[in-house]
């Protein structure tokens, strides 16, 4: 196992949350199109998304930190499905917001969610304390899926 090392813990958690900062940046002005969307029940104001997407890109750099340090063939395995969900976690907000495509968005939502139940076994596998960090987000991309298909049956 690694040293713990300050840095490089700071290393992933920068670069979790600079996928997320980057992805809204492309993906443009997303309270205007969210307040104009019929949304389903449960869906909370838009100013909670980026509270709870902090928190969760936050966790995702700690996970995959913890997951590093093992530095072994299953860890290497599990960081490279870390980095799938991220490429499809980034295209999401591009897919529903920048190009308001509801459906594909609902498709990227469920296809994100296995690959976060993936993650999260992919973790555990390495190290259970990087897994059940990653609960919350297995959680939230549950919910993220209900609200982008109800968008999208919604507003078809």
């Amino acid at each position: 196992m690694k040293k713990f090392s300050l840095t490089d813990l700071l290393i992933f958690v920068i670069s979790a949350e600079l996928v997320g900062a980057f992805s809204a940046l492309l993906s443009g002005g997303f309270t205007d199109i969210y307040a104009k969307l019929t949304r389903p029940p449960f869906s909370p104001p838009a100013a909670v998304f980026p509270i709870v997407w902090t928190v969760l890109y936050a966790l995702m750099g700690i996970s995959a930190y913890l997951v590093w340090r093992t530095d072994t063939q299953a860890s290497r395995h599990a960081l490279g499905v870390y980095a799938i969900q991220l490429v499809i976690n980034f295209s999401w907000s591009i897919v529903f917001f920048r190009f308001e495509a509801l459906l594909a968005a609902a498709i990227v939502a469920v296809l994100l969610l296995a690959a976060v139940g993936v993650m999260v076994w992919s973790f555990f596998g390495v190290n259970k304390k990087s897994a059940y960090l990653q609960l919350p987000y297995l959680a939230w991309s549950l919910f993220a899926a209900y609200l982008a298909a109800g968008t999208y049956l919604l507003n078809r």
